[in-house]
């Protein structure tokens, strides 16, 4: 297998620490989906990373499909099999992935010309970031999302290393204490300090 993906995103993150927790071998092929030379529109037609080459030559696309596919290949199960367990391990996920998918739109929008940027559009995804994190914030009750390491650390983390990243003079992580010590803590699990995003 082969995962093309871009070392900033934090939806290939997710997967590439996936990969490390489960111990899945997997050829990693970096790709920038917006400059001239990238591959990744041959291997999905939404031109979005991460996406992930299974040995047969298929495809599959979306972080979410990906990381669900991965976790039924090997133990051990990162995303729980009984019912509620695994709602409230997939909900942290698309929570982590909404702070994920507000704070790459500012990164993406002040990358235009200066002129041809809307304030109004990156204050709004600011507003969902800081909601984002305010509700991880409220809902993080112990040292794991949900009460051992699953699928939503991982998610977590990578939004938050994301949110490090790319927004930590609008958002910095230290207004939100709780959620800066969980993350130094998930830092000590090699598969996450292992794959923190190039600066």
């Amino acid at each position: 297998m082969k995962l093309i993906t871009s070392l900033t995103s934090p939806f290939g993150r997710k997967i590439r620490v996936l990969l490390q927790e489960k111990n899945i071998a997997c050829e990693i092929v970096e790709d920038v989906p917006w400059n001239a030379d990238t591959v990744t529109p041959q291997f999905n037609p939404l031109g979005k990373i991460p996406v992930l080459v299974r040995d047969d030559g298929s495809t599959l696309f979306d972080s979410r499909v990906i990381a669900q596919y991965l976790d039924s290949l090997s133990s051990p199960a990162l995303i729980p099999a009984e019912s509620e367990a695994r709602i409230q391990v997939l909900r942290w996920e698309a929570l982590a992935d909404g702070i994920s998918d507000a704070a790459a739109a500012v990164f993406i929008e002040r990358r235009r010309d200066a002129a041809l940027q809307s304030q109004d559009w990156i204050a709004r995804q600011l507003g969902k970031v800081r909601a984002g994190l305010g509700e991880a914030q409220r809902l993080l009750a112990g040292e794991t999302c949900n009460g051992s390491f699953s699928l939503a650390d991982i998610a977590l983390a990578s939004a938050l290393g994301y949110v490090q990243l790319r927004l930590s003079a609008d958002v910095p992580l230290a207004d939100y204490p709780p959620l800066s010590t969980y993350l130094l803590d998930m830092e000590k699990r090699p598969a996450i300090a292992g794959t923190r995003p190039p600066a």
